[in-house]
């Protein structure tokens, strides 16, 4: 089921919490931003001595780390990192935080994104003498900012966003400083929050600056370079362009209770609903929502329609990241396995489901035999994105364009392949204003084919693992 979800690439943290323990703040962010990435985890530190300390391992957040490791990796200063692969395999040499040396010392990186150029720039780090061991443009941004030139980490890092093109959140560590640096486009989130008197928390999503007690303060600008350390924040600007923050952080990424560019996610979720009850009304006799992401836009219709919520399926949320893997018998079972219908609620009925997204449609296809299985009347099926017809480049894990079911057939068309008495979509405009927002802004590239930054190629995912790691 997880395989026709889209996938975010990543959620990283940076803290300094002087006098304490910032490793554990960094793990319970991290663990708060675990809906971004479950491949792998990490913590880096930085101590007293100014010596770093890295754990990672493969697995959830609170899988990779117990008392025993938090011990080891002590300090005031500390980035985490939990992953989801867009680029290179998930093995444990691809975790992260990267390690990366240069003439100014070691730096840690943790990178939210897809950097769209790695493979040119690898070759060039390579040149300056960079060497690799693993395969991704993580790796490729901490090699670079290590070896370009620059008498300060923040020369070295606005050195590399003048070649950098794509998308990238990073938390970055040193021995006396966490930098947190966001592209110049701004497409993936990423938050500043205050620790009590003296302590300071970039995020991934503000809901885990409230997970350890931090006060949300202000967005990271697009193109901006933040140094945390003793003496407070120091704000640098790299490079500016236009913003176009990722539209998906709203509809399916971002946990509900996070605050994008000042806009309760919730609220933009619910807001999508009411929109989709004004721009796709049906004659239904209750409305659902597939959890959990689309709850809250589900909740909207049904205000918006005046046709009352119910809850129709149960989810297991303990399937589907087992070390158990399911038989074939039931790996063709599917859905069955993570979602069960609510026969009383649904049989007979007239039932409008609200969905996030459609990508390959293979687990819509499951959803909605559930909903016929269960005795369902007629299924209307209402969508909080409009048609998916592009790959995305700034780091979602995407299938190609020849993958995705609305790539080349109209709503008709999907709507048979489907099998729902009817289909609605949002379309752009009706996104901006469920976000509070009527124009640019946003990248909207996967349903428009506008991207921000050009790409001449569909990238593959596993490109650079084909290259060579030193010159």
């Amino acid at each position: 089921m997880d395989d026709d979800k889209l996938h975010d690439a990543c959620g990283v943290v940076g803290i300094y919490l002087p006098g304490g323990d910032a490793a554990r703040a960094a793990f319970f962010g991290i663990f708060s931003l675990q809906h971004r990435g479950q491949e792998s985890a990490g913590i880096a530190a930085s101590d007293d001595n100014q010596e770093l300390h890295l754990y990672r391992g493969l697995g959830l957040v609170n899988r990779v780390f117990d008392e025993h490791t938090l011990n080891v990796i002590p300090g005031s200063l500390a980035i985490g990192h939990t992953r989801y692969s867009t680029t290179g395999s998930s093995t444990l040499a691809n975790a992260q935080p990267i390690p990366a040396n240069g003439p100014l010392g070691e730096l840690l990186l943790g990178h939210n994104g897809n950097v769209v150029n790695a493979e040119l720039l690898r070759h060039e780090a390579l040149e300056l003498g960079a060497q690799f061991v693993t395969s991704t443009d993580s790796e490729v941004v901490a090699q670079l900012i290590a070896v370009l030139p620059g008498e300060t980490w923040e020369e070295k890092i606005t050195a590399a966003m003048l070649r950098l093109e794509g998308a990238y959140s990073l938390t970055i560590l040193t021995k006396d400083a966490v930098y947190a640096v966001r592209d110049p486009h701004g497409f993936r989130p990423l938050s500043l929050g205050k620790v009590g008197d003296s302590g300071w928390m970039a995020a991934s999503e503000t809901c885990a600056l409230e997970n350890v007690g931090a006060e949300f303060v202000r967005d990271v600008e697009p193109g901006e370079i933040v140094r945390i350390d003793a003496t407070g924040i120091h704000s640098t600007f790299g490079r500016r362009e236009s913003r176009s923050l990722c539209i998906f952080e709203h509809i399916y990424f971002s946990r509900p209770d996070s605050v994008l560019e000042g806009r309760r996610v919730y609220l933009s979720r619910e807001a999508m609903g009411k929109e989709l009850a004004e721009m796709h009304p049906v004659e239904a006799d209750i409305v659902s929502a597939v959890p959990d992401s689309a709850t809250a836009a589900g909740i909207g219709y049904a205000h918006g329609s005046g046709i009352p919520f119910y809850e129709t399926l149960v989810k297991n949320r303990y399937v589907g990241r087992t070390f158990i893997q399911p038989d074939q018998r039931l790996r063709d079972e599917g859905v069955r396995l993570k979602l069960t219908p609510l026969r009383e609620v649904i049989e007979g009925k007239r039932v409008v489901v609200v969905d996030d997204s459609i990508v390959r449609g293979t687990t819509t296809r499951h959803l909605i035999d559930l909903y016929r299985s269960a005795g369902a009347k007629e299924i209307h099926l209402r969508v909080c994105a409009p048609p998916i017809r592009y790959p995305c480049h700034y780091g979602i894990d995407m299938p190609t364009r020849a993958e995705l079911l609305a790539s080349d057939r109209s709503v008709e068309e999907v709507r048979e392949e489907l099998g729902v008495d009817s289909l609605g979509f949002l379309d752009v405009p009706s996104l901006y204003r469920s976000v509070a927002q009527e124009g640019p802004g946003f990248c909207t590239a996967c349903f428009t084919g506008e991207y921000t930054v050009p790409v001449q190629v569909e990238l593959d995912k596993f490109a650079l693992e084909r290259t060579p790691l030193r010159v």
